[in-house]
């Protein structure tokens, strides 16, 4: 079998058939990452025992005919700030190293319910902070289509895994663009849920009014067969949605005739990759021939997104991070002579220089005299970004815009000037703090062939029509 072409439907039809075994398929990965992943560092840790457990499951109801799950005999790699019980959860950090959780995400529950064999735990930017997977404490992860450049981040792992075929879907995090980014990077399909759509419970936290999971897969189909399992109402997170989850791979069927589609001009100006912008002229293009109704829209706060992000992004991390403290669980510094010792020794050396810049950042934003300044400010802003995108998806059913402003970067080309780094979200981050559903999909190549990806957003909960927008750009990129 030929791993490059395996989808999640074609995994299920050969183990369904007896074509192939879930337990064969899985070692047919496994066998992939020995021989190539130790260059890529995608993964951190293999689950063999757990994986190999699943696919004989599988096996056994193939065998007696039973009626298999939406991902059955499924390997899928799992984002190392997503906790599985019994293999490390490290988020990236020295702070983590050596933890193992005493349970499971919601997602990864979910998943192994619909079948899915869980090969490992895929490399990350330290606690989701970068753009570029450079910032891991157990080293940078490789682009799989150019071996010199950077494959995004914070999901670097997630989406080089799905790139180099170690795996047919992963899950990774978007904070800010953390799905979307790479996903763009290495030419595979990313997905950014609506907040509060999939359950956070089990997520190491980096900023949770941000913080969202999501699929990285080979074809938007793929994506939706993953989200379909992964989302809807968890009791242990209380900021999931009750609200119905839609027939995302059914909805794909359907043409997008008439749909609206807008095209935000600030998202068109100085700095866009010139290759990049005649890529998704492509895609509005083949948008118009088979249906869609392109039109121009505004959204006129999103030159305050950067700030407005990083404000918020950092002031919720130093929050968040000062549970790691040498005292409850992760790494405890060694011949401290008091607590408050202890406490400094332990953060310094278990956090990495991206952690620190950020919670110190944070840190500020939140300290009298200057919350009204920083943080009070930044949410109001986000309130206008927001009302924005409502404003637009009044007008439109689906906005359609680059993800990145530039191609994958060389390895080291901006690790140090962090300014630069954190205007790689640029197109990202908006929608990251309007709760807005969107996605990533691979729309060509530049003359150097690196992957382009366009990025599609929808309405908060619509995701199908996000997907079924995202298909025809598949599919258009196909018949080309």
């Amino acid at each position: 079998m030929d791993v490059e072409s395996l989808t999640i439907d074609g995994v299920r039809a050969a183990v369904a058939s007896g074509e192939m075994t879930a337990a064969a398929v899985a070692e047919l990965h496994y066998r992939r990452i020995g021989l190539q992943d130790a260059e890529m560092n995608s993964f951190l840790a293999l689950s063999h025992e757990r994986a190999m457990f699943q696919a004989k499951k599988i096996d056994g109801m193939a065998a007696k005919a039973e009626p298999l799950p939406a991902l059955a005999g499924v390997p899928l790699g799992i984002k190392d700030v997503l906790v599985m019980k019994g293999a490390p959860a490290t988020a990236g950090s020295l702070i983590l190293k050596d933890y193992r959780p005493p349970y499971d995400a919601t997602v990864v529950t979910r998943l192994e319910g619909a079948g899915a064999v869980l090969l490992g735990k895929l490399n990350c930017d330290e606690f989701a902070m970068g753009s570029s997977n450079e910032n891991s404490a157990y080293g940078r992860v490789l682009n799989p289509r150019a071996l010199d450049r950077v494959p995004g981040g914070s999901s670097g792992g997630s989406a080089a895994a799905v790139a180099a075929n170690f795996a047919v879907a992963t899950l990774g995090t978007d904070t800010g663009g953390s799905i979307r980014q790479p996903a763009a990077f290495c030419g595979v399909v990313g997905v950014l849920p609506t907040y509060g759509r999939v359950s956070r419970y089990g997520l190491i936290a980096f900023a949770s009014s941000l913080d969202r999971v999501g699929p990285l897969t080979k074809n938007v189909k793929d994506a939706a067969t993953v989200l379909q399992v992964i989302a809807g109402k968890d009791v242990m997170d209380a900021t999931s949605s009750d609200r119905p989850v839609d027939d995302y791979v059914g909805g794909l069927a359907k043409p997008i005739e008439g749909l609206r589609i807008g095209v935000p001009q600030e998202y068109f100006g100085e700095g866009l990759d010139p290759e990049i912008r005649g890529a998704i002229e492509g895609v509005l293009a083949g948008l118009k021939m088979v249906g869609g109704v392109v039109k121009p829209v505004s959204l006129p706060h999103t030159k305050y997104a950067i700030p407005t992000y990083y404000v918020i992004a950092t002031a919720e991390a130093s929050s968040n991070l000062s549970r790691f403290d040498g005292v409850r669980f992760g790494l405890r510094a060694e011949e401290a002579k008091t607590l408050s010792e202890m406490y400094r020794k332990t953060r310094d050396e278990g956090f990495g220089a991206e952690v620190k810049r950020r919670i110190l950042l944070g840190t500020y934003a939140l300290s009298a005299g200057y919350y009204d300044a920083y943080y009070r400010k930044a949410q109001q802003v986000r309130t206008l970004l927001t009302r924005d995108f409502l404003a637009a998806f009044a007008e439109v059913d689906v906005l359609v815009a680059p993800v990145t402003p530039t191609p994958a970067f060389k390895l080291g080309e901006k690790t140090d000037d962090p300014v630069q780094m954190y205007l790689e979200d640029i197109y990202s981050v908006a929608a990251s703090l309007a709760g807005i559903c969107g996605a990533s999909v691979p729309c060509g190549k530049t003359k150097d062939g690196l992957p382009i990806g366009v990025q599609v957003m929808g309405r908060h909960f619509d995701e199908a029509t996000m997907l079924r927008v995202a298909q025809a750009v598949e599919t258009g990129q196909m018949s080309v």
